[in-house]
């Protein structure tokens, strides 16, 4: 099989959950034989880490007086590369590089979807809709039974689209211990310490933790991340008088994640909406035990066998989900039977399944996964 030319093309160049997803089927593929290219419209962080052959098209967020410029900057791209086949990530990767894509002369493109429905401008969303009904996607990803359900309720041109792969991920293992793991990052030893990791914005409700560390003072909280909310929960923790036990460690490489997680000794995850919820997987299989909102997707995607890899509680009740928290924090065996059920994920979410998946969409195959998989949820 000759080698398939591949553009990955997403909205903005950061470390978080969708591009850690294409870095990691980039590298892949890559290794495959085929020829892939990364594209971005636009730098999000100073510290993202570029994977080979990257291409950013502004150095920050167009404006709308430019964006015209800006999109004939993406058509040359785009069409310098003479792709085979384009994957689009995020609404935005959707719906604007999609077009684009066509217009240049790609002869397949997939929209993977991988935005919480609810956090999608309306707007877009219907835009979204159409382009998939008119056929300027010819294939749409989703990556959990949650997302499948709800495009599953499409027009027939849309639904008969779908595809469904479950998403793969590379574990993050680290060798030390959790006081090397908390020396070596600068936080302190001997205190319970919660974390999270993940871009810094309203909908991840992370200041949801921070005010039930409020009533907690023996708990630390580590938040790995960058973002527009980043200031806002710096305010939020002098307000509370926690900025001693409050540690913003800024945005860690996909690489760093593991030495991370080995600080933590739980993982809260109060997010409002997800479409997978990446970042939890991660740390339920790196072995900290994960107290996550009690979102439907978070039950669906965080368990095992049949059994949950976490505790699930409503963030909106703050005594219940600090209550999880100090369950986890004072009772080991709870906090083993986590760890011993979570040492499956990675088998349920095979990267190497993933990366087949996406090379048979590549190569016009169909893909591995079946589009009609109902993951059991306990």
């Amino acid at each position: 099989m000759s080698g398939q030319r591949i553009l990955f093309v997403q909205t903005q160049a950061e470390n978080a959950g969708a591009q850690e997803v294409s870095r990691l089927l980039g590298e892949h593929l890559t290794n495959r034989g085929h020829t892939v290219r990364h594209l971005f419209f636009y730098k999000k962080s100073e510290d993202f880490s570029a994977p080979p052959d990257t291409i950013i098209v502004r150095q920050t967020r167009p404006s709308k007086w430019r964006f015209f410029s800006f999109l004939g900057e993406l058509y040359k791209a785009i069409r310098d590369f003479k792709p085979d086949c384009v994957f689009c990530f995020q609404h935005f990767g959707n719906v604007i590089g999609a077009p684009v894509a066509r217009l240049a002369g790609c002869p397949f493109i997939v929209a993977n979807q991988v935005t919480a429905p609810s956090l999608i401008n309306p707007v877009v969303a219907l835009l979204d809709k159409g382009l998939g009904m008119a056929g300027i996607y010819d294939r749409v990803t989703v990556n959990s039974n949650f997302l499948l359900d709800t495009y599953g309720r499409y027009p027939i041109r849309y639904v008969s689209r779908l595809d469904f792969i479950p998403q793969g991920f590379e574990t993050k293992d680290c060798a030390m211990d959790i006081a090397s793991a908390r020396e070596e990052l600068g936080l302190p030893n001997g205190v319970p310490l919660l974390g999270v990791s993940a871009r810094l914005n309203p909908a991840k409700q992370i200041d949801k933790v921070l005010a039930i560390l409020a009533t907690q003072p023996e708990w630390h909280f580590a938040i790995a991340g960058q973002g527009p909310d980043f200031t806002r929960l710096q305010n939020e923790a002098a307000k509370l008088e926690i900025t001693n036990r409050v540690h913003f460690l800024g945005e860690f490489a996909p690489s760093q994640i593991g030495e991370f997680l080995a600080c933590l000794d739980v993982f809260t995850f109060p997010s409002a909406a997800e479409s997978f919820g990446l970042a939890a997987i991660e740390a339920a299989q790196a072995g900290v035990p994960v107290v996550a909102n009690d979102l439907p997707v978070l039950q669906e995607v965080l368990q095992a066998n049949g059994k949950p890899c976490a505790l699930f509680v409503d963030v909106m009740d703050p005594e219940a989900f600090a209550s999880a928290i100090a369950t986890v924090l004072n009772k080991p065996k709870v906090a083993q039977t986590l760890r011993d059920r979570s040492g499956d994920l990675k088998e349920r979410y095979s990267l190497k399944a993933m990366v087949d998946a996406y090379e048979a969409l590549a190569t016009g195959k169909d893909p591995a996964a079946d589009k009609h998989q109902v993951m059991a949820v306990s």
